[in-house]
């Protein structure tokens, strides 16, 4: 019989100190603090930003997530917020992360990688050796509003458990998980890590007794 390993959590859209703290409370490993986006929940100041990083203790991470693509941006933003890893949540070329790791020594980057059907998993082999970890989500960067992050919605699963069987790096599974399903999706997938958002929210207010139920869905 396979034994699953209990993944890690990442709670995203954190929108105040006080959310993060609630948070890693809980048991999060990990906080996402999002940038400006073309769409989507959870946007909050640079200047937030940077001061919630600074409060968050040894042991967890916290995410940048920005959606530039330019790698003299990313790391001129990062410097300005100083959070231990960037989530790249669009496209990025290729030759653009060895600036990153020049421009940002000992940061994490994780790419996101929208799983819309199965060139997903071509475009998670081709980032996966140039990055620390990759984060599945279910947006739509093809639409005339990009979505990058924080639809609430599932993708096939089936697909991201290809990409975590074959990618050689650890894997952050979003896109629609809520304590309802998130058993399932650790199941079949198998992820390093889960990653939430509006699951565990309500009226875009980080809800205590969600997070609560969410937490105890991923232990068991």
């Amino acid at each position: 019989m396979q034994i699953l390993l209990r993944p890690r959590v990442k709670i995203c859209c954190i929108q105040s100190l006080e959310e993060a703290e609630l948070a890693i409370r809980y048991g999060a490993s990990a906080i996402g603090l999002v940038s400006e986006m073309p769409s989507g929940p959870g946007p909050i100041p640079e200047d937030l930003i940077a001061r919630i990083a600074s409060r968050i203790p040894p042991g967890v991470d916290s995410f940048l997530l920005t959606s530039k693509q330019d790698p003299i941006a990313v790391i001129e933003q990062h410097r300005r917020m100083r959070t231990t890893a960037i989530q790249l949540v669009d496209s990025f070329p290729l030759a653009g992360y060895s600036k990153l790791r020049v421009g940002m020594p000992g940061i994490r980057i994780i790419q996101v990688i929208h799983v819309v059907d199965t060139r997903s998993f071509n475009e998670a082999v081709s980032a996966a050796p140039h990055v620390d970890a990759l984060l599945l989500d279910s947006g739509n960067p093809d639409g005339a509003v990009k979505e990058l992050g924080g639809t609430g919605r599932t993708h096939n699963w089936e697909v991201s458990s290809k990409i975590v069987s074959e990618s050689g790096k650890p894997v952050y599974l979003a896109g629609g998980l809520k304590a309802e399903n998130v058993r399932e999706a650790i199941s079949l997938v198998q992820p390093f890590a889960v990653d939430v958002c509006s699951g565990v929210r309500t009226n875009g207010r980080l809800d205590e007794a969600k997070l609560a139920v969410f937490f105890r869905s991923v232990a068991a």
